[in-house]
């Protein structure tokens, strides 16, 4: 039995519209001032996770996955890949405009196990930031008509989002993240990304980012569906326990620490992001230190623990 948390290093991305909140608002060592994704709990090839502590310390979170299923309770239904992956995006310019695909079409399209459906914790904005969510295409021949139109203002409905929302993005939802914001991503374990519009930008090189317009009409929902989730507290001793979605993915939640509680854990494992404050967990008799910005994984197998501090969280289970 593995009695401790899992911690994790992020692995961090250089993107056309990223900036620096990751290292000034979360004290991470990026690689350069165009900074936009840390991918802090993440088995996806493209940017595997390595593991801080314990017995596995030096593996990838992949590895773990391959070669350790019993941390996972992984069973015949989940022997696939790892299926979820955390990132913290920081939008120093809008993020292109995009949508994903479902699971049927990356598998059937792009040969790969998992679309790409996801949600957003926005852990801070500027005033007036917004996000691009959904379309007022009623039929797949408008999409594209305006599409070709550059009719962007007309198509694309956008959202004013501050530090503390939620937004949940399913497979086939037009959307962007805009400038000024920066997110905590819960989503399916993919990096798939069909390009709608890029605002005409181009690379150091000079040169215009691929779009992926015909990908983009065929798995595009229309006309467009919004969907709200339904949220729920617990009050457990000092914690406050906020589901923010449950759908067919994933379920997250946001937790607020004030205090100390005891916890017993029910999901095969949980995946926890401190967002802010500090604190210590005690598994088994055993205290491990943490503090905004740090992730890791409550492996299968541990059944109760206490957290103690002042900290908020995203926790996340299949």
């Amino acid at each position: 039995m593995y009695n401790e948390p899992i911690f994790l290093q992020p692995v961090f991305q250089e993107r056309i519209w990223g900036g620096k909140k990751l290292r000034t608002a979360y004290h991470y060592d990026i690689p350069n001032d165009k900074t936009g994704e840390a991918w802090v709990i993440s088995a996806h090839p493209n940017g595997p996770s390595i593991i801080e502590n314990g017995p596995l310390a030096g593996k990838t979170l992949a590895t773990a996955w391959k070669e350790h299923g019993e941390l996972f309770h992984k069973s015949q239904e989940n022997k696939g890949d790892y299926p979820l992956l955390v990132k913290i995006l920081d939008a120093d310019d809008n993020l292109s405009v995009q949508v994903h695909p479902d699971d049927t079409y990356a598998q059937k399209v792009e040969g790969v196990p998992y679309g790409k459906t996801e949600c957003w914790y926005v852990l801070s904005a500027e005033d007036g930031a917004e996000l691009i969510l959904g379309h007022h295409a009623n039929s797949q021949e408008e999409l594209e008509q305006m599409m070709k139109q550059g009719e962007w203002d007309k198509l694309l409905n956008r959202k004013q989002v501050q530090a503390g929302d939620f937004v949940y993005v399913p497979s086939g939802t037009i959307h962007a993240i805009g400038k000024g914001i920066v997110i905590l991503e819960t989503q399916q374990s993919s990096d798939i990304t069909y390009r709608v519009y890029d605002y005409d930008r181009t690379d150091a090189a000079g040169h215009k980012r691929d779009l992926h317009v015909q990908q983009a009409v065929d798995v595009t929902t229309i006309p467009h569906q919004s969907i709200e989730t339904k949220q729920e507290s617990v009050i457990i001793d000092g914690l406050t326990n906020k589901k923010l979605v449950e759908e067919e993915y994933f379920t997250v939640y946001h937790w607020n620490l004030a205090g100390k509680a005891t916890q017993h854990m029910d999901a095969d494992f949980l995946q926890v992001s401190v967002i802010e404050g500090r604190g210590e967990i005690t598994v088994a008799g055993n205290t491990f230190p943490f503090s905004k910005g740090k992730h890791f994984i409550l492996p299968h197998g541990i059944t109760d623990y206490e957290l103690s501090g002042n900290a908020a969280f995203i926790v996340s289970h299949c």
